[in-house]
């Protein structure tokens, strides 16, 4: 393993096709030195769901996979177990509801090789199908989308379809925070404070991947929960920092009130009048709300189940 430069991981929990479809597309990168990657998969799931799916990969690949059985519950867990199993200076996240084309993984190295960068991003774009009610939207929810132009960006998106440079964490072995476990966001938090510190964020146009939203996600009760998930972040980013952030907590939870009424009154007319942007507008007043009420019983769960 001593010749292993880039890691890529994808953690799973009870997916055995996608996770297959993704790990199958990170095995088909081309463009890039095969003796410098390995595969890194994690599965958090109290049994060993995932190690048929591994098995049966190996047989085909002179690629090294690397498998790890999390059987702590919780997204964090799942990361960190992953970077610790780890052998590269380069981490690529991929999640196992995505797939990766062969010149994925080069893209992003370019990337991050012109603009020494220490955490590059790319797009992703969601395939929901033509029978999904308000497809558009969820379209979009589950889509990322940046600037045409390769180059330096002043934010961050999540872990998945990402290139992490080890060295820049403030841990390089458990960079994810455990209190964020369950309600996910453990990535949000960890590019929040490496952005405070200085780290150089860069946008990869032609690095991008395919999603496959599991069909359970695919409704406006589950994103609209999601939205309000997202809507705690930057509050509770302010509340978490050291030393806490008040002046951004009320800041940000005068914001989300705001957001809430004026989304929340154009989206229940939007609703009356059949818009079809209704569902868009319900998403902007569930973020805002979620900027509110982002503290101890509106804190929702999304991870932390493996049995």
């Amino acid at each position: 393993m001593a010749g292993i430069r880039i890691s890529i991981i994808i953690p799973t929990q009870r997916r055995p096709g996608p996770l297959a479809l993704a790990a199958q597309s990170a095995l088909a990168q081309v463009g890039v030195e095969r003796s410098e990657i390995e595969l890194v998969i994690v599965d958090n799931d109290a049994l060993p769901s995932a190690q048929p799916v591994v098995e049966r990969l190996r047989d085909g690949t002179d690629i090294p996979i690397v498998y790890v059985h999390e059987t702590r519950p919780g997204v964090a867990h799942a990361r960190n177990a992953g970077m610790a199993a780890a052998r590269g200076s380069l981490i690529a996240f991929l999640d196992d509801d995505e797939e990766a084309p062969g010149g994925w993984l080069a893209a992003l190295l370019a990337t991050q090789a012109r603009h020494t960068a220490d955490v590059v991003f790319g797009p992703v774009r969601a395939r929901v199908p033509e029978t999904a009610r308000h497809r558009a939207y969820l379209a979009r929810f589950f889509s990322r989308v940046g600037p045409e132009a390769e180059g330096p960006m002043a934010g961050y998106f999540g872990c998945g379809n990402s290139l992490v440079r080890r060295a820049a964490l403030p841990d390089p072995v458990a960079p994810f925070a455990l209190e964020r476990n369950h309600i996910g966001g453990e990535d949000d938090l960890l590019f929040g404070h490496m952005q405070a510190a200085g780290a150089r964020f860069a946008w990869a146009p032609d690095a991008w991947v395919h999603e496959d939203p599991a069909p359970s996600r695919l409704t406006l009760r589950y994103t609209l929960l999601r939205a309000f998930a997202y809507g705690q972040g930057p509050t509770e980013h302010c509340a978490s920092s050291v030393p806490p952030d008040r002046l951004g907590v009320v800041k940000w939870m005068a914001i989300g009130v705001g957001q809430s009424l004026v989304f929340g009154a154009v989206a229940a007319l939007a609703w009356i009048t059949g818009a079809p942007d209704r569902a868009q507008r319900l998403d902007r007043a569930a973020r805002g709300l979620g900027k509110t009420l982002w503290f101890g019983p509106f804190k929702l769960s999304f991870y932390g189940q493996t049995t």
